[in-house]
């Protein structure tokens, strides 16, 4: 079984007003447009975020092609690490492999998770991480061993340290660079801010 969990729990601070995985593009919101394109993807759908998204959440998945679950986040206020420990706890137990993605990357392309996939399961490591042409890794566009990045994500709640990068410290890591996933660039894209919002719009259209 394979698994998505779209990370939605943030509070938007850069985007000024309202929910981003909520905002309107080309008549669908944001989270919508992430789930329809992992949809080919995977088995089934886990959404995190807070108590007071959810009834949102769920008018916005009605109708979606997959079994949806909602995880709360454990711990509020502590970032995407502790949002991503709650989406994979809630997975599935027979998910060995689950894709991570943030509410935010409405253009991610399935073909880029489909490969992630395929590494997955190629190799012993327990994350398989993109890494983009800036040097950054992509740690909420990536494909995890479920239980032991919830262990990692939790050892650094406890640590003290909610940078989303700290849990990969505690994990077998592969890293595959942009050279090899075509498109990678676009497919991590972030939506974060109303200017980047009017620029998906067109595109969609």
């Amino acid at each position: 079984m394979r698994v998505g969990v779209i990370v939605a729990g943030g509070y938007s601070t850069r985007f000024e007003t309202g929910d981003k995985a909520l905002a309107d593009i080309a008549g669908k919101p944001m989270l919508r447009h992430v789930a329809d394109r992992l949809s080919p993807v995977i088995d089934a759908l886990v959404i995190n975020g807070r108590a007071e998204q959810m009834n949102a959440f769920a008018d916005a998945m009605e109708g979606f092609v997959h079994p949806v679950e909602y995880a709360l986040d454990e711990q509020t206020g502590r970032g995407p690490v502790a949002g991503i420990a709650a989406g994979l706890a809630a997975v599935p137990i027979d998910a060995k492999h689950v894709v991570v993605v943030a509410c935010d990357m409405p253009f991610v392309d399935s073909s880029i998770i489909e490969r992630l996939f395929e590494l997955a399961m190629a190799t012993p490591a327990d994350a398989i991480v993109p890494r983009t042409d800036d040097g950054f890794y992509q740690v909420l566009h990536a494909v995890y061993s479920p239980r032991p990045m919830v262990d990692a994500c939790r050892r650094t709640l406890i640590d003290g340290d909610p940078k989303v990068l700290a849990p990969l410290e505690y994990l077998e890591v592969e890293v595959i660079d942009s050279d090899a996933l075509s498109g990678l660039e676009r497919s991590v894209e972030n939506v974060n801010t109303r200017e980047s919002i009017e620029r998906a719009r067109h595109f969609f259209d």
